[in-house]
């Protein structure tokens, strides 16, 4: 969905605000100043408005409720259990600044910003995927039904929502499979493979790609969806000036026990019950220009943090752009599989 249905200008008459809401049929309205959050208004606060004897021509603003619901975009929320808590059916997901990024409605639809990004993305799609073994043994990850589609269709999905149609899939494990199940009318549009004849881990296989790109793009592992505003994590990639951005999501582990802390003798100093610790986890989704791959040596088995961290010795700006734990799904894990098979359910 576009999010443009969902915002409005401060300075529109309530008549306006009241079409707008008829319009997009969800009752609701945000009022933004150059996408900057400043308030909300439902069709309740226009019902009140009208009955009140209230003008139809003033505007918008001076009716609206200025402290609206949100949550950050670094928050560690589960966004409809906080809409169900708070009884409101939607909420505005702001970056640091304020701006609007995206909305979630309660039925699990999401609004964003209008893109067309024409942005290429390359697909990690050569791992034997271990972890998903039995399941792998039979198919190559990228093939692993999740609901009524396959990972790989949910991810390319994804991207051309945002006005990406360029796909590039290195591929390796089973990749006569993966090309045969894409080599199907339906599903073979500008999806481009590259063979990676060993295995070069997460990152070898992109100087195979060194050539194609002379341009930012994007690239992501195959068994992941993020459910982000693509257009603004490229937006912040270029205004940092980043030569890779990394996705990240705020991570909550709690220890199931109780610790205890030694000093040098060996006696008990503290004791903390269930202690949690918050982190930041790489996603496996990235911002990447060409120039980075240029760190990458040739027909060598390396992971991509290792050429990330080469970059930041050499002085190269690595960026890093915060989401939810909850806009995080990883396949690669049998629980969170079937975390991401209920989401697409509820969606």
């Amino acid at each position: 969905m576009d999010i443009k249905e969902y915002i409005a200008s401060p300075e529109i008459s309530v008549l306006d605000a009241m079409q707008a809401i008829n319009s997009n049929a969800r009752g609701v309205i945000y009022i933004c100043d150059d996408n900057r959050l400043l308030g909300v208004v439902t069709d309740g606060n226009i019902r009140r408005h009208i009955l009140s004897n209230g003008a139809l021509d003033i505007n918008i603003s001076e009716i609206m409720n200025t402290t609206p619901k949100v949550i950050k975009q670094s928050d560690d929320v589960d966004c409809y259990r906080y809409m169900e808590e708070n009884n409101i059916t939607s909420v505005p997901i702001v970056n640091s600044k304020g701006n609007v990024i995206t909305i979630k409605f309660l039925n699990a639809e999401t609004a964003y910003r209008s893109s067309d990004l024409h942005i290429p993305v390359v697909i990690m799609a050569g791992g034997k995927g271990t972890r998903l073994s039995p399941y792998t043994d039979v198919l190559p990850k990228p093939l692993i039904p999740v609901g009524n589609e396959t990972i790989t269709e949910l991810i390319i999905s994804r991207f051309q929502k945002f006005g990406c149609n360029e796909f590039n899939m290195i591929v390796n494990y089973k990749r006569n499979l993966i090309k045969a199940f894409f080599s199907e009318a339906d599903k073979s549009s500008n999806i481009k493979f590259t063979d990676e004849e060993n295995f070069l881990g997460t990152a070898g296989g992109l100087k195979l790609i060194e050539s194609d790109y002379k341009s930012t793009f994007f690239l992501t592992n195959c068994d992941i969806l993020v459910e982000a505003d693509y257009g603004d994590i490229l937006e912040y990639h270029k205004i940092n000036k980043n030569i890779l951005t990394m996705v990240c999501a705020a991570k909550k582990v709690e220890i199931p026990y109780g610790t205890i802390e030694l000093n040098s003798e060996g006696n008990i100093v503290k004791l903390e019950e269930k202690p949690s610790f918050s982190f930041m986890a790489n996603t496996g989704f990235y911002v990447i220009e060409p120039e980075f791959i240029k760190y990458i040596p040739e027909n060598t088995f390396v992971h991509i943090t290792e050429i990330i961290e080469k970059c930041i010795d050499m002085g190269e700006r690595i960026g890093m752009y915060p989401i939810s734990e909850n806009a995080w799904f990883d396949m690669g894990q049998m629980g969170e599989l079937e975390r991401m098979k209920r989401y697409l359910e509820k969606m």
